[in-house]
């Protein structure tokens, strides 16, 4: 897959193709965002035309100072990676500063899309463009001048609600791992190097490891968590405390993660390991003393153990 970083004004190497481009944000690459990317790479096919997308850098909701946009449901390795799994031939990551922001649609469509050979266009029922986002899936279409086709995409709902990245967030948030990872079609998931921590897992008889985040990822709720690890090669299960640590008396502002491991007993310092959060277990709680921790963590293992056991069957 190949991927070019672009900025405002644009500046091109002679060498274009011209493609098929899906275009959007994507924070997510939820199942409505793969409806789009689909639809382009299946456009592409039929026409013999390289299969793009057309992402943007930082979220612009975090440059214009709006919502406290600073945490990513797939900060842009991920997002890229996803994409390349999906079978895309490009992807244009451009920079979304305040000058771009400043564009009018219609030079959005005269300075990007057409200098960069978009000849057919796939974007979602609710895309948005330009300055102030004035521009829409029909601006799209009214200025094409037949120099573009476009199709917009229809949203897919659940539950009577329509899948969208604010969704996905707002159950992450509560928790609600399970309905999250099915409006992103896959399990949510964070990937970051083991540090040294306080070591008290290992005192308790579950030693985990201690997770550092190496991007700006949306951290689930407080609360224990199963999840599956991918480390190097192998894949195992275990539970994830994501948390502030109550009953140490240790209350911190910023979340720590740790993960137990099930049957990996290895020195993981320094190495990366990615966490597919499974389902919730229960909330964070402070205990009166340790011996309470531990037969609860033991509590916690069983359960997940038994929820993993069943969804393998």
């Amino acid at each position: 897959m190949n991927v070019k970083y672009l900025r405002y004004p644009l500046e091109l190497d002679d060498d274009q193709q011209s493609y098929v481009m899906a275009i959007g944000y994507f924070d997510g690459v939820h199942v409505g965002h793969r409806r789009v990317i689909q639809r382009a790479i299946d456009v592409a096919k039929k026409k013999n035309l390289h299969a793009a997308v057309m992402t943007f850098h930082p979220h612009p909701r975090e440059v214009l100072g709006r919502s406290g946009y600073t945490n990513y449901l797939t900060p842009l390795d991920d997002k890229l990676e996803v994409f390349r799994k999906m079978g895309v031939d490009s992807v244009f990551v451009v920079q979304f500063d305040i000058p771009f922001s400043s564009i009018y649609p219609e030079d959005f469509i005269d300075e990007f899309l057409i200098p960069l050979q978009a000849k057919h266009i796939i974007v979602g029922f609710d895309y948005t463009f330009g300055y102030r986002g004035q521009g829409t899936a029909y601006t799209l279409k009214e200025q094409s001048k037949d120099r573009y086709q476009v199709d917009v995409v229809s949203p897919i709902t659940r539950y009577g609600e329509k899948i969208s990245s604010t969704i996905i967030r707002e159950y992450l948030y509560g928790g609600k791992i399970e309905q999250a990872n099915e409006f992103l079609g896959r399990p949510y998931a964070l990937k970051g190097v083991v540090v040294h921590g306080e070591k008290r897992g290992r005192l308790l008889g579950f030693p985990t490891a201690n997770l550092s985040l190496d991007k700006p990822y949306l951290v689930p709720k407080t609360g224990v968590y199963g999840v599956r690890v991918t480390y190097e090669e192998g894949i195992y299960f275990g539970v994830m405390n994501v948390g502030i640590k109550p009953t140490f008396d240790q209350i911190k502002k910023e979340k720590s993660l740790e993960v137990y491991i099930f049957e990996l007993n290895e020195n993981l310092y320094d190495k990366v390991l990615t966490v597919e959060f499974l389902f919730f277990i229960r909330e964070e709680q402070k205990f009166s003393g340790v011996e309470q921790l531990i037969h609860q963590i033991k509590q916690d293992v069983g359960t997940a153990k038994g929820r993993i056991e069943s969804m393998e069957k």
